[in-house]
């Protein structure tokens, strides 16, 4: 199939398709006219690809991960041994990231209860 009925299949936009490309995600067939050709094993990638990445997991990490899962039909599972350690990792960077994010909101809270009664206007100067 081309391009664009992989767009039609998958939701992903040419633009994302091709940035997979580039990160090693996805290799479509290319004919010598220069066109890309997907299978449908390309379109199972790119559900796997979109999965992962909205665990959170970024495009290096994927494509370390991407040979070592397979769909179980409702969720991936790790087939290569060293994957759930891995997996494990990048757990602990987001569980991180979001205390980070916390710790932020906390200090902006801080700051937005020290401003005027009326914090939704633009304070005015005097005069």
């Amino acid at each position: 199939m081309r391009i664009g009925e992989m767009v039609r299949r998958t939701g992903v936009s040419e633009r994302l398709l091709r940035y997979y490309e580039e990160q090693g995600l996805l290799a479509p067939t290319r004919l010598p006219s220069g066109y890309r050709v997907y299978t449908d094993m390309d379109v199972d990638t790119v559900r796997r690809i979109r999965t992962l990445l909205a665990a959170g997991l970024p495009t290096t990490t994927i494509a370390q991960v991407l040979p070592c899962v397979r769909d179980d039909g409702s969720t991936l599972a790790p087939v290569c041994s060293d994957l759930v350690a891995e997996l494990r990792r990048e757990r602990e960077r987001i569980t991180q990231a979001i205390k980070d994010l916390q710790t932020s909101r906390g200090i902006l809270d801080a700051v937005i209860a020290a401003g005027p009664a009326n914090s939704g206007r633009a304070a005015r100067p005097a005069g």
